[in-house]
C-alpha cells in the first residue's frame, strides 16, 4: 500500500511536468490554524475508498481532491470538515469555482470524528519561507512543531528552528535506516526506477513521513 509521498515520488519520476505545490490541510492547534504538511485522512480512503469525495473540480496543486480541516481538544485529534471544490452555475456566464463541506458524506451521523486511525507523526512548518520547492510539501520555513499522535491522541511534541529541524531530520533518517520498514520502502522504490541516491534523498527529506514515531532525542 503507497503512502502518499510513495504516490508523489512515483509522480516524480514519471510525470515529473506535474509534480505541483500541493494546497495543504490545516490544523488548529492551542487556538492556531496552521498548514500540514502531511494528509492524515489518506490513511483512512485507502482503507476505506467508498468514502473519498469526488470533487467537480480537480487542479494539479490539489490532487487529492479536498483539504480537510483537523482540530486538537484534550489531546485528541479530530476531523472538523473536509472541503472540495464545485462550480458554481447560478451565473450562467461566469461559472465560479467555489467551496463547499462534504464532512457529512464522507462521515454520516457522527458528530465528533476522532483520527483514532493515526499513529504517526504531524509536521506543522509556519514562520518565513526559507525555501519554496515546486512539488509536494517540500518547501521549507522558517519554523517547525512536530507532533507525534498514538491511535489519535497526542504523546509528545518539539518545536525546532529550520536549522534544528533539518539536523532533527537526519537523526530520524540515520534511525530509520536500521529498520525492516526502511528496507522494505526501499525496495518498492527501486521498482518504480529511482537510484538508490535519489530515494535516499528524497526519504531523508519526508523523513517524519515515514516513521510512526520519535526515533531520537
Amino acid at each position: 500500500m503507497k503512502t502518499v509521498f510513495t504516490i508523489i515520488l512515483t509522480l516524480f519520476f514519471w510525470l515529473n511536468v506535474f509534480a505541483t505545490a500541493q494546497e495543504s490541510d490545516q490544523l488548529i492547534y492551542n487556538g492556531k490554524m496552521y498548514s500540514l504538511s502531511s494528509n492524515p485522512l489518506e490513511s483512512y480512503f485507502e482503507k476505506y475508498p467508498d468514502k473519498r469525495p469526488r470533487p467537480e473540480v480537480m487542479t494539479s496543486s490539489l490532487w487529492r481532491g479536498y483539504v480537510a480541516t483537523f482540530e486538537i481538544r484534550d489531546s485528541m485529534l479530530y476531523v472538523k470538515d473536509i472541503s472540495v471544490q464545485y462550480l458554481d452555475n447560478s451565473d450562467k456566464k461566469n461559472r465560479d469555482v467555489k467551496w463547499k463541506s462534504v464532512l457529512k458524506e464522507v462521515f454520516p451521523k457522527q458528530k465528533e470524528i476522532k483520527v483514532d486511525w493515526l499513529t504517526g507523526l504531524l509536521v506543522l512548518p509556519y514562520g518565513e519561507l526559507v525555501n519554496y520547492v515546486h512539488m509536494g510539501y517540500g518547501s521549507t520555513y522558517e519554523n517547525y512543531i512536530l507532533l507525534e499522535f498514538n491511535s489519535g491522541r497526542l504523546k509528545n511534541e518539539k518545536h525546532f528552528k529550520y536549522d534544528e529541524y533539518e539536523r532533527f531530520k537526519e537523526r530520524q533518517f540515520q534511525k530509520f535506516k536500521q529498520t525492516d520498514k526502511y528496507k522494505k520502502i526501499k525496495a518498492d522504490l527501486q521498482k518504480d526506477g529511482g537510484s538508490d541516491e535519489f530515494i535516499d534523498s528524497f526519504l531523508r527529506s519526508f523523513a517524519t513521513e515515514y516513521t510512526s514515531n520519535i526515533l531520537t532525542e
